[in-house]
């Protein structure tokens, strides 16, 4: 399971809204090789399913990760940041062991 805080359930409606997206879209989130930390967060809006896909929805946020991802992301917490630090969305990986500084790469 993938959970979405109120704060970035709301800046994804906001996105949806602003961009034009229709109720097709979905958000696709996923895990790379590269980084400080070995492994990059990714994090698009989508609306075709691939096979093996799998599929959350949280807050009305519908979720959708390849396997290989959801492996790397299970128990991950979606949130979104406004602050002084920096803006954008940030995941709360409890199966991360190290983080880099600036929050995008991880390993295991």
């Amino acid at each position: 399971m993938i959970n979405v805080t109120e704060k970035a359930k709301d800046q994804i409606q906001n996105i949806w809204k602003e961009e034009g997206y229709d109720s097709s879209y979905f958000v696709r989130v996923g895990v790379e090789s590269g980084g400080c930390s070995g492994l990059t967060y990714k994090l698009d809006f989508d609306n075709t399913e691939k096979q093996g896909d799998q599929t959350f929805e949280d807050k009305g946020v519908k979720l959708v990760l390849d396997i290989k991802s959801f492996l790397y992301l299970a128990g991950t917490t979606l949130d979104y940041s406004d602050g002084l630090a920096g803006k954008g969305f940030n995941f709360i990986n409890p199966n991360a062991s190290r983080t880099c500084a600036c929050g995008e790469s991880f390993s295991l």
